[in-house]
């Protein structure tokens, strides 16, 4: 069984390089999302599958103050 109370390393440095595939925000990395934009799928409900599961992740990292685990793989990850 996983343990679903440790964060997943490779889902987070995957979220340091996925872009948004459609919307007004087409492109941009996920972790460079709005917040607002976060809460709007919140509130609409996220979309099926991988994507919805990264910016369910996101705002839930931005919710909870938790952006310096992104900071420190974007330093690591991002050459």
């Amino acid at each position: 069984m996983k343990d679903l109370s440790q964060p997943d390393p490779e889902m987070l440095k995957e979220l340091i390089v996925y872009r948004m595939p459609f919307g007004k925000y087409k492109d941009w990395l996920i972790t460079d999302l709005p917040v607002s934009y976060l809460e709007w799928f919140d509130n609409k409900g996220f979309p099926a599958g991988k994507l919805g599961m990264m910016l369910s992740t996101m705002y839930q990292i931005r919710l909870n103050d938790l952006m310096f685990l992104i900071d420190g793989l974007k330093r690591i990850y991002r050459k």
